[in-house]
């Protein structure tokens, strides 16, 4: 298809309005605009911060005749200014009521709405200053550039300033195409200012009792990259980050090395990030298709990669590592040991020798993926923010985010013979771990190292048997940790067959007391969680 030629149509600049809460750039913007010839319109703020900076402005007021009332409330609304942004040139009857009315064109507008997202994320806000942070007139000025985008330009944010500056330079004037781009971020822009506001209203109880969730959903996130493809080949894909997200996590994160990220990739950094974040002592994990194939905490970073790797070399091969401490020289020595491979690594940072290390190893150098996170992360560390989402035909699923208990060991002992010190310790790690895994998920650990996963299986039973060989001999005096009940005791019987001494699963099947009674037969220590950690 021919590439329309009006596109690149240019249309010069002459009058400018700037009104502006974020004053980042705007002084070198309006020189530059001032040096081509533009006469500048500002109001308040913005005019004091452009005349302290010796540049001639136009008072709003004083170009509407029109003085600001309501303590500010109302200054851009006015026909003066309207009039001046909706007039099409290329309509004769537009450019005769200006001229009737005394309107001059205005060919560029520069607005950012008032800070009300950043208002109500303020720690004990007042309703008064939220509602105050409603900007009324911003909106309707964007609105009207983005509708008459074929004769004017709009910037709603500093980073689109250099841009606009450099169309100028080498075009005098702007194109269509980039207009249309304006118009198109003006839109997405109140859609989104509108929702938060929407939000903020039912959450503070506009209407009654405030809930947790609002009549209406309509999340909004901003495209980061589109992605080679999606979880097949076949299938388009893009990552999308949420607005003001806090860190550590994936929209954060700083890419220092590596291929592109896929959609998988993307996948298993999260779930990796999920879960070493649940550690307070130095943590490795290593996933494979969203399930942790290896999972280790120690006294060092380097002591508990090697354990994660080696509870399942096999799997581990070709995985997703995540890491709770900056990657040191001694880690990465681990990491490239001969006959490993590692598809990409997410860590707080990555120490000069490790990161040189990781970047020449000659069988991956070009290929290993290396993200920053910039940030601790760890149990203190920041959660996430909103909900859970997950699509259904039709519909979109909304739920919290699954959080984990404190100290998953202090729920009830239903066996007769109470875990030793050791055992407990190592079922809270196991307990962890599980949390990460799909059900039916069943993992096996000796003291803090994983040694065995069932996952995603229709039956308990069969992850538990999965786990089981997976563990091999090392199940003997290991603990088990069952992200749900179990419906019978033969999970118990499997799990005493092959050594393992202490179980940990939240409880709450009818048969709750064969179970026990299984495990007081066999002599093994069971704590019941009384809570549930399903992953589908």
């Amino acid at each position: 298809m021919d590439r329309d030629p009006t596109m690149d149509e240019i249309v010069p600049v002459r009058r400018a309005l700037l009104s502006v809460s974020d004053k980042r750039g705007l002084v070198e913007l309006a020189r530059a605009l001032a040096g081509r010839g533009v006469h500048l319109l500002a109001s308040g703020g913005t005019r004091t911060a452009l005349v302290e900076a010796g540049l001639e402005v136009t008072e709003v007021s004083a170009h509407t005749g029109q003085p600001e009332i309501l303590g500010g409330r109302v200054k851009t609304l006015h026909p003066k200014l309207h009039g001046g942004i909706l007039a099409r040139r290329d309509v004769p009857g537009d450019l005769a009521a200006l001229e009737a009315q005394g309107i001059d064109p205005i060919d560029l507008v520069v607005v950012n709405l008032y800070p009300f997202e950043a208002t109500v994320a303020k720690p004990g806000v007042s309703f008064e200053e939220a509602v105050e942070n409603i900007d009324i007139g911003g909106p309707s000025l964007i609105r009207g550039a983005a509708k008459n985008h074929p004769h004017v330009a709009v910037l709603t944010s500093p980073d689109q300033y250099p841009r606009l500056i450099e169309e100028l330079e080498s075009k005098g004037g702007t194109t269509l195409a980039f207009r249309r781009s304006l118009a198109l971020a003006v839109f997405e822009q109140t859609a989104r200012y509108d929702r938060a506001i929407a939000d903020y209203l039912a959450k503070a109880g506009a209407d009654g009792p405030a809930e947790a969730f609002m009549p209406s959903f309509a999340p909004t996130f901003e495209r980061r990259s589109v992605l080679r493809y999606g979880e097949n080949p076949h299938q388009r894909a893009a990552f999308y980050v949420e607005p003001g997200t806090a860190g550590p996590n994936l929209a954060t994160a700083k890419i220092l090395h590596g291929k592109e990220l896929s959609y998988n990739n993307l996948l298993d950094l999260d779930s990796a990030l999920r879960l070493i974040r649940l550690f307070s002592g130095p943590a490795a994990t290593i996933l494979k298709h969203n399930n942790p194939c290896g999972a280790a905490e120690a006294e060092g970073l380097s002591e508990a990669f090697e354990l994660a790797y080696e509870g399942d070399p096999v799997s581990a091969f070709g995985g997703i590592v995540g890491v709770n401490r900056p990657v040191d020289r001694a880690t990465a020595e681990r990491m490239c040991q001969p006959g490993r491979f590692i598809e990409a690594i997410v860590a707080p940072d990555f120490e000069p020798d490790a990161l040189k290390l990781l970047t020449t190893k000659p069988t991956w150098k070009n290929s290993v993926r290396l993200l920053a996170l910039g940030a601790p992360i760890g149990p203190d560390t920041p959660k996430p923010a909103g909900f859970d989402l997950r699509r259904v035909e039709g519909g979109l699923l909304v739920q919290d985010w699954d959080a984990m208990e404190p100290d998953p060991t202090s729920g009830t002992v239903a066996s007769k013979r109470p875990p030793t010190d050791a055992e407990r310790a190592s079922l809270g790690f196991a307990w962890r771990v599980c949390q990460a895994v799909k059900s039916n998920a069943i993992v096996i650990a000796r003291g803090r190292q994983l040694i065995g996963v069932g996952a995603g299986q229709m039956s308990r039973l069969d992850s538990v048997r999965i786990a089981v060989a997976k563990a091999g001999e090392k199940a003997k005096g290991a603990v088990l940790a069952s992200d749900a009940f179990f419906p019978f005791r033969d999970g118990p019987d499997e799990a005493a067959r092959a050594g393992v001494t202490a179980l940990i699963q939240p409880g709450g099947s009818k048969r709750d007391d064969e179970t026990v009674a299984a495990c007081d037969e066999h002599g093994l220590a069971m704590i019941l969680t009384g809570r549930r950690h399903f992953r589908h």
